[in-house]
């Protein structure tokens, strides 16, 4: 590698890092709710806690900038490097870099979030057939169980054996560990919840207008005759 495609690699490490850092969940809850995401709930500034602190449509605003601030950097990379032996090598390592930017931002003094969405984000860019079976698999498990942290962590301990079987080269296996083992210490807070069987539920809007008519029957006087 030369010096030139050196410094051009650290430069969009660096934006990899930057760009993971935005937060949108405490921006976008400051902003339509006067809420600071980390003051509520979990206290987490990633996507699960906004789902249950901003509610579903903005959960999923959420939701999608932090798989653009994962999959733009990823996709920046692979277009400015061209292919060579070393290209795989940076991209992961800005991959990565994504991933600590969000866990870790800079912008919040070394906080963030767990990194699911953000890493989801990098790797669609990086290998993109994997990434939706096993997006469509988390989409499948969200809405069925309507606990975020169950399809992210199925979904996270899949992500290298799907890496495995599509055949993807050895840096992307390798990274997509490394970005499992994050992810799955981010969430070591859940997985207790989950053996305790108090970690809540996401409420989207037909799961809400079904408990409201579910009420409404057991009030009627007919549904008491």
């Amino acid at each position: 590698m030369s010096a030139t495609a050196a410094g051009i690699g650290v430069a969009l490490v660096a934006f990899g890092y930057l760009a993971g850092s935005l937060s949108p969940s405490v921006f976008l809850g400051r902003l339509f709710q006067g809420k600071d995401l980390r003051q509520y709930g979990s206290g987490n500034a990633g996507t699960a806690n906004a789902f249950r602190v901003l509610g579903s449509r903005l959960g999923l605003a959420v939701l999608f900038a932090d798989l653009l601030k994962g999959g733009i950097p990823v996709l920046v990379t692979r277009l400015v490097f061209p292919e060579a032996t070393y290209t795989p090598y940076v991209v992961v390592v800005v991959a990565l870099a994504c991933v600590l930017g969000h866990n870790y931002s800079v912008f919040l003094r070394g906080r963030g979030g767990k990194g699911v969405a953000t890493g989801a984000g990098a790797a669609v860019a990086m290998m993109p057939l994997p990434m939706a079976v096993l997006i469509a698999l988390y989409l499948v498990l969200l809405f069925s169980v309507r606990i975020v942290s169950v399809a992210s962590i199925v979904c996270t301990v899949l992500f290298p054996v799907m890496a495995a079987v599509f055949r993807q080269p050895l840096p992307y296996i390798v990274v997509a560990c490394l970005m499992s083992v994050i992810v799955l210490w981010a969430h070591r807070g859940n997985m207790k919840r989950l053996w305790q069987r108090r970690e809540p539920r996401v409420n989207f809007p037909w799961n809400k207008k079904k408990n409201q008519s579910l009420k409404h029957n057991e009030k009627s006087p007919l549904s008491r005759a």
